[in-house]
């Protein structure tokens, strides 16, 4: 929020000249979808640590790396992506159906399923780099008869490094749903995930209660995926609307190719919030531990 405040003020104005108020906007809605984003990775986090075993002790150590790691990444990905969107504008329609495909997937539910072992890339990268199957206390490498080593923790690092990746194409995409600016982009997606190692410390005991977040998170990707192919629905629908006869209104639906930020930022907003309120007047049901 303070930065969001130095946007609308001397570091917006410094930056963006009259145009700060709109690019505060996009900064307030892109992190918004980060962050929810990034609040559906702490159940993955959490399934991440349990399946390994890690002591608590032990995993602020693996997120603070992890977090080093996906800036670095992410701001890989958001330099590429922008400068692809800048050179060959209809990949937006391509990230804006994905977007779709997701926000499909994402509502259809389904249980996570965990097997990092299973994985292609960490099988890949614990057959190049060995790795013991135990803890010597926060380390991620040691010594076994003379030869460098990775630890258990060290795989769990790599494990928590390719799930923000995976994280990430998702939530790159969306971003670029609500602005292409690079600087807007990168510091609402450093907010976020800096956010995140605290927030997986505040949340790990309650994250679970939030079951409805996942049915907003697809809505709100579905919103934005749709704000992106706006230009090219609109046209499909003004067509078919001129087809059956109705050309006053497909002259109207025509000019229909964008979505305001302010509207957009009070759509996620209002789809988040009631996602989360859902999930506290309907609590899900615990699961029964029997066989059918």
């Amino acid at each position: 929020m303070v930065f969001f405040g130095l946007l609308l003020g001397p570091l917006g104005w410094e930056l963006f000249g009259t145009a700060r108020h709109q690019k505060a906007l996009e900064f307030v809605t892109g992190y918004l979808i980060e962050l929810s984003l990034s609040v559906d990775n702490l159940f993955v986090f959490l399934l991440i640590f349990s399946y390994f075993k890690v002591p608590p002790k032990y995993q602020h150590r693996v997120l603070y790396w992890g977090v080093l790691g996906a800036l670095i990444m992410r701001i890989t990905m958001i330099v590429v992506g922008t400068e692809l969107i800048n050179r060959f504008h209809w990949i937006i329609y391509l990230l804006g159906a994905f977007l779709v495909y997701t926000a499909i997937q994402m509502l259809r539910g389904g249980e996570t399923e965990l097997e990092p072992d299973k994985q292609p890339i960490i099988r890949f990268i614990t057959r190049h780099v060995p790795v013991v199957r135990h803890y010597e206390r926060q380390k991620f490498f040691t010594r076994v008869d003379g030869k460098r080593v990775g630890t258990l923790l060290f795989l769990v690092l790599i494990v928590v490094e390719v799930t923000d990746l995976v994280f990430a194409v998702d939530s790159i995409p969306a971003i670029f749903g609500v602005t292409t600016d690079r600087f807007i982009v990168y510091t609402s997606n450093v907010f976020a995930i800096l956010g995140l190692r605290t927030f997986y410390f505040l949340l790990a005991g309650v994250v679970e209660k939030f079951h409805y977040l996942k049915v907003g998170l697809g809505i709100v990707l579905g919103f934005i995926g749709i704000k992106m192919l706006l230009p090219v629905l609109s046209k499909l629908m003004a067509a078919l609307c001129n087809v059956v006869g109705f050309q006053n209104l497909g002259h109207t639906v025509h000019g229909v190719e964008e979505i305001p930020v302010g509207i957009a930022l009070g759509v996620v907003a209002f789809v988040l919030l009631a996602s989360v309120l859902a999930s506290l007047i309907w609590p899900a049901k615990a699961k029964s531990g029997e066989s059918d």
